[in-house]
């Protein structure tokens, strides 16, 4: 069994990654890992996360525990992500990232920190949302500079940041499709007397409000017609499955920086 260490385990995903790794024959939760704020902290994940007494104390340091693990589930946040790849980069442990918000510049910390341990870094993790980035980048591709492309997601009122990780996913799939650099395209919400729409221009609209999982529309938008490729989460065990999933492929692959389509293998 892979023994497996999850940071952010009080977390929504946290929870829920701990808890269905209970069922998985092949996973084995041997660590958990909180920010030391956390009123978790020193409790049982296996109380925490509704699966019975495991006896693993939630943690706030992984430095403490990583010799116990294999691989590192991070859900947390960027700050504490960096800091944990570089632990588990000292001690040569295989990463899966699902940590949302990273600034350009963080997540090429964490390509450089590919060369000497295996990460898959991801913003989302179901087998939909990664076909529908390829399918994204296609449709740019075949419909060309006259259908104008827009991207809206929603999300539940509680996210932090905004647009989603995967809305700027499937915004830089759909600038790849048109052969465009997406700090080029993007715009970011619109408001005031903003003249025409700019050709190539990819906007990227937020919503948040109740509990949505995660919904996620790219509209490709021409003149006399609409095409949509809709996606909607509706339980937040499609991502953790794909984090689990995640886990079991880069344990025994070679230092590199990798992303759930090549988990799944649908490049």
């Amino acid at each position: 069994m892979i023994r497996t260490i999850v940071s952010g385990a009080n977390g929504k995903m946290g929870r829920r990654i701990c808890a269905l790794m209970e069922q998985d024959s092949d996973l084995k939760l041997v660590g958990a890992i909180e920010s030391k704020d956390s009123e978790e902290i020193g409790n049982d994940i296996g109380i925490v996360c509704g699966i019975g007494k495991k006896d693993i104390e939630i943690r706030h340091e992984l430095e403490h525990i990583i010799d116990d693990g294999e691989v590192i589930i991070e859900f947390s946040n960027p700050q504490a992500t960096l800091s944990h790849m570089r632990v588990a980069a000292e001690k040569e442990k295989a990463m899966v990232i699902g940590t949302t918000g990273l600034t350009d510049e963080q997540i090429n910390d964490i390509k450089k920190m590919s060369v000497r341990i295996p990460i898959v870094l991801a913003p989302n993790m179901s087998l939909g949302v990664n076909i529908l980035f390829k399918l994204v980048e296609d449709v740019a591709k075949l419909l060309g500079e006259d259908y104008d492309i827009e991207i809206v997601e929603m999300h539940h009122r509680f996210k932090k940041d905004a647009p989603s990780g995967t809305a700027l996913k499937l915004a830089e799939h759909a600038a790849k499709g048109i052969n465009e650099e997406l700090s080029e395209v993007a715009v970011y919400g619109r408001e005031g007397l903003i003249g025409e729409r700019k050709k190539k221009e990819i906007g990227v609209m937020s919503l948040r409000g109740g509990d949505v999982v995660g919904d996620h529309t790219v509209l490709f938008a021409g003149l006399g017609e609409r095409l949509e490729l809709t996606h909607k989460a509706t339980s937040r065990d499609t991502f953790a499955l794909g984090a689990l999933r995640a886990a079991k492929w880069v344990i025994d692959k070679v230092p590199g920086f990798y992303n759930m389509q090549d988990v799944l293998g649908v490049k």
